[in-house]
């Protein structure tokens, strides 16, 4: 039956999300490919003398998650910055920033943070009043939860000559009612600081790519779509991180099947670095990247009605979206060089906007398969769900996105327009189709915990309160957007995103098996196996059975 049989997983309840085949209790791989699913007879009788065996003893298998949407750099340098996410006031924010300062030469930038306002006691953007007299010798600059804003103390605006700076197209600095910048810096405006910020090294973007893929596979993650990386060092970082993986593919050490997307402003610089678009390489660059507005969170997503909480404003395009002739145009450009397009809108004006965008391109160039998508598809008219079936356009969602800003979303654009977002029922039942991601560093890279938002849409700190339960899906669905939905998105559905003869050896054993538990109980459970590739590349504990 071709290559001989390198490993056999015995005893266990496998969800192969194939309609011809969805259940089995074992599986046989031969080198990178899966040879066989079965019976444990089956399976036992095709393995070879001395073949090595894994008693998965009853536990569920999946094919290995597939995150549609991660910043992976990002999210792997944050890992060894100031942690933020979890402060629960102002104070704590101010004592963690001080702790941190603490551990590092004094005139090193402290970078990191990814806190969340939202969930303080006092829910207040912080100053740099509160934190420069316990960070007086260290730059600071540390971005919100959902990096459309960004904080820096004082020492950070001087080094970047941006105390006094006026706002610039696509962002704003936040100012006290005096005009003086308190530190906060939102969309473009993050860039006065970047600039000044030493790019990180060819070493550091090495160290952080690898834990962030150790952090991946203890996930169950197997593949990743990644976004690349935000602000005003995206130029030179891409670079810098297109080498390292290109490396880390050379030397072995790449455990995991990365799809690149380019930056689309500057996909041109990098298209000689584009690799082969074979579907199951390793590595692959053949995708870009846009923005078309900012964030909920920041009040800076890009509505076609005003903020309820701020009466007058409806939020920003990007800069990249501020001249749309020239993103329509680089659109173009990008699909004319065989590129897949993603583009990132988060209000119903950017999403509306996009669709239009994705119609014209449509309309000049003819059809072709080409799994355009929107990353977020976060707020929605009700007359745009319907197109995204109609254009062929992949939601790119982020489950998990919906529990935090469950909290204030009402707050800030109103019960009516709450009822279309996140909204994924309505758009699986408009015939549209679903990929799922975390948006790491956003948001935990834990398809464990967004499959638990996308099934039960309980609220964040609630134990049971749930919003807009009607858009929840089921688990079935929810699994095909973080496993066969994600390889659709990248064109690599005849290869991976399900458990079948001939399809690749990505695949991820669980402690519990999700589908019999209660649903509240999905988060909880813990990722025992890892295989990518027909290798082990991570195993928290499995038993294995005597050749």
């Amino acid at each position: 039956m071709g290559d001989e049989i390198t490993l056999i997983l015995l005893h266990g309840n496998v969800w192969t999300g194939s309609l011809s085949q969805p259940h089995a209790e074992a599986l046989a791989i031969a080198g990178t490919t899966i040879a066989a699913l079965g019976t444990n007879a089956e399976i036992e009788s095709l393995a070879p003398a001395g073949c090595p065996r894994l008693d998965l003893a009853g536990r569920r298998v999946l094919p290995g998650f597939n995150d549609a949407h991660v910043h992976f750099y990002m999210g792997g340098a944050g890992l060894a910055g100031v942690q933020l996410r979890t402060a629960r006031s102002a104070e704590e924010f101010r004592d963690r920033l001080a702790a941190f300062a603490k551990s590092v030469p004094e005139g090193e930038w402290i970078l990191g943070g990814f806190w969340d306002e939202a969930n303080w006691e006092q829910p207040e953007l912080p100053t740099r009043d509160l934190v420069d007299d316990v960070t007086p010798r260290h730059p600071v600059f540390v971005r919100g939860m959902a990096g459309h804003m960004s904080f820096a103390n004082s020492l950070a605006l001087r080094l970047a000559r941006a105390e006094s700076t006026p706002d610039v197209p696509g962002g704003v600095i936040v100012r006290d009612a005096q005009g003086r910048a308190t530190g906060v810096l939102m969309e473009a405006a993050q860039t006065l600081v970047e600039r000044a910020i030493p790019v990180p090294s060819v070493k550091q973007v090495r160290g952080a790519l690898l834990a962030a893929q150790r952090h991946a596979l203890t996930h169950g993650v197997t593949s990743i779509q990644d976004m690349g990386v935000v602000g005003s060092q995206r130029l030179a970082l891409t670079g810098r991180i297109l080498q390292v993986y290109q490396d880390l593919l050379h030397s072995g050490e790449l455990q995991m099947r990365v799809s690149f997307h380019l930056p689309l402003p500057e996909f041109r610089e990098h298209l000689d670095a584009a690799l082969s678009t074979a579907a199951g390489q390793k590595l692959r660059v053949d995708a870009i990247k846009s923005f078309s507005d900012g964030g909920l969170g920041s009040s800076t997503a890009w509505f076609l009605d005003d903020y309820s909480h701020r009466p007058g404003w409806r939020g920003l395009p990007s800069e990249e979206m501020s001249d749309p002739k020239t993103m329509l145009r680089n659109l173009f450009d990008a699909d004319r060089a065989g590129l897949r397009l993603a583009v990132h809108a988060i209000g119903d004006r950017a999403n509306r906007t996009v669709l239009d965008m994705y119609a014209a391109l449509a309309t000049s160039e003819g059809y072709r398969d080409r799994r355009w998508r929107i990353e977020h598809a976060q707020h929605l008219h009700p007359d745009d769900i319907g197109r995204f079936a109609e254009l062929g356009v992949i939601a790119s969602v982020q489950p998990y996105h919906c529990m935090d800003d469950a909290r204030w979303a009402e707050a800030h654009i109103g019960p009516e327009r709450a009822k279309g977002t996140y909204a994924f029922r309505s758009l699986l039942d408009a015939g549209a189709r679903l990929a799922c991601g975390s948006d790491w560093f956003v948001a935990p890279l834990d398809p464990l915990a967004g499959l638990y938002a996308a099934v039960t849409r309980r609220v964040t700190g609630a134990s049971q309160e749930t919003w807009h339960p009607e858009q929840a899906i089921t688990l079935t669905e929810a699994l095909h957007g973080y496993t066969s939905g994600s390889a659709f998105a990248s064109g690599e559905e005849s290869v991976k995103g399900t458990l079948s003869p001939g399809k690749l050896a990505d695949l991820v054993v669980l402690s519990s098996d999700i589908f019999v538990l209660d649903a509240g109980h999905i988060r909880d459970v813990q990722v025992e196996l890892t295989i990518c590739n027909g290798e082990v590349v991570y195993q928290r504990e499995a038993k294995s059975v005597p050749a």
